[in-house]
């Protein structure tokens, strides 16, 4: 059996859609949902079962065993980089990842878990280096600090764990999360709504809509999850972006050129003021270093905004 912890949301249910694609459907989904609307997002898949997130902590906290598990695959967490409850944050990242490492490391079980770029903050430099790290939220925090606690046991592990820092991920499957959700599915609400999207006028020295980021399509994600299933020998703290920055108006050319290309007349890029809120706490610009994650062995090409935001925006057009 596989475990998908967050197996309900954006990244654990595709990557559910990866295992089935391989014709693995012996898989328990842990999740919370109380937003039941992210039932929809298994609606099409196949599992074995589910349990609560608050559930599953209980039975392995008492060490329980679940039988034979291939792997777990944590995606499980508070995602939301506005949430300023601390206590709630690392109870729900921090705490709760170290009793499942520590449940996995007893029996050999191979820990995939979701760490996130953002442990980065205002870079510029993005490598899996203390150095470069300077969490600016809660939530950057919990996974920096959970990264911390794995670094000093990774030489001596006798199983594989791994994390993954996700940059900018967009793709199927990521309604549920509202405002959190990438700048290609706003792009494509905006463009349903008005004809025209919304971008963020000049900061940092970028011009408007420069600001750049190193978006990657969840398939990618997938396909390097399930890398690391297959490749068992490699553990290690990695990046996972596409090593290549691009810029807000590239995601927004590629998502008028396809709402053209399927009738619309209209299209247009319209520059907002940019909020006081986020000066100063803002990343206008994240490039994955993958070096590392190249140098333990993962060699297939990434999709750039061009390729992947219209693979996305046929999805959302063939399911809403």
């Amino acid at each position: 059996m596989i475990i998908v912890t967050g197996g309900a949301g954006f990244i654990g249910s595709n990557l559910v859609q990866g295992l089935n694609a391989r014709g693995i459907s012996d898989i328990l989904v842990v999740d919370d949902l109380s937003d039941g609307h992210k039932c929809l997002n298994l609606a099409d898949a196949d599992i074995r079962d589910y349990m609560d997130k608050d559930d599953f902590l209980t039975r392995i906290e008492a060490g329980e065993d679940f039988g034979t598990i291939e792997a777990v695959f944590h995606e499980g967490a508070c995602s939301a980089t506005t949430e300023w409850d601390g206590r709630f944050v690392m109870k729900v990242n921090y705490e709760y990842t170290k009793t499942l490492l520590a449940w996995c490391l007893e029996r050999k079980v191979p820990l995939i878990y979701a760490s996130s770029a953002s442990v980065y903050g205002m870079g510029p430099n993005f490598r899996e280096a203390r150095e470069f790290e300077q969490p600016l939220n809660m939530y950057a925090y919990s996974k920096f600090l959970f990264d911390c606690h794995l670094r000093p046991q990774l030489n001596a592990l006798q199983s594989q764990v791994v994390g993954l820092r996700y940059f900018n991920v967009y793709g199927p499957r990521e309604q549920h999360k509202g405002s959190m959700a990438s700048v290609a599915w706003h792009f494509n609400n905006q463009l349903s709504e008005s004809g025209r999207v919304r971008l963020f006028e000049g900061s940092d020295g970028y011009g408007p809509g420069e600001q750049r980021r190193d978006f990657i399509h969840v398939d990618d994600i997938v396909a390097v999850n399930l890398w690391l299933l297959d490749n068992p020998q490699v553990s290690g703290i990695y990046n996972l972006g596409t090593g290549r920055a691009q810029s807000f108006n590239e995601v927004a050319r590629a998502a008028i050129k396809w709402a053209r290309a399927h009738g619309s007349e209209s299209g247009g890029i319209d520059y907002i003021p940019f909020p006081d809120h986020l000066k100063g706490r803002y990343q206008s610009f994240t490039e994955a270093d993958m070096s590392a994650l190249r140098n333990a062995g993962y060699d297939r090409p990434f999709m750039d905004v061009e390729t992947g935001v219209p693979l996305y925006l046929d999805w959302l057009a063939r399911t809403n």
